[in-house]
């Protein structure tokens, strides 16, 4: 199935350093992970349902709420510098 040229070539897609060592191991592990693979397209999935998860979730939501809040100007009694109701901060791109 695999060879040591395949298992270097998709190391180098993943930007992962393999060395002589290593390559017989990933190749036997990467040649029973696609033997694997080729056991679940046997399986007969034409009455299974698509799911987005395995588990059953839901999101749960909080009601929005609409609270009051601090004012324009208690906000500002904060700021360092304000300038026209706004904060107004130093420069960082010329």
């Amino acid at each position: 199935m695999l060879n040591k040229e395949d298992v270097r070539y998709i190391a180098s897609l993943a930007r992962i350093r393999v060395t002589e060592d290593e390559l017989e191991g990933f190749t036997k592990n990467l040649e029973n992970i696609i033997s694997y693979v080729d056991q679940l397209n046997e399986l007969d999935v034409e009455k299974v349902e698509p799911t987005s998860h395995v588990l059953h979730l839901r999101n749960v939501y909080r009601p929005d709420l609409v609270k009051p809040s601090l004012s324009q100007q208690d906000a500002l009694k904060f700021a360092v510098d304000s300038y026209q109701g706004s904060f107004k901060v130093p420069r960082v791109i010329e």
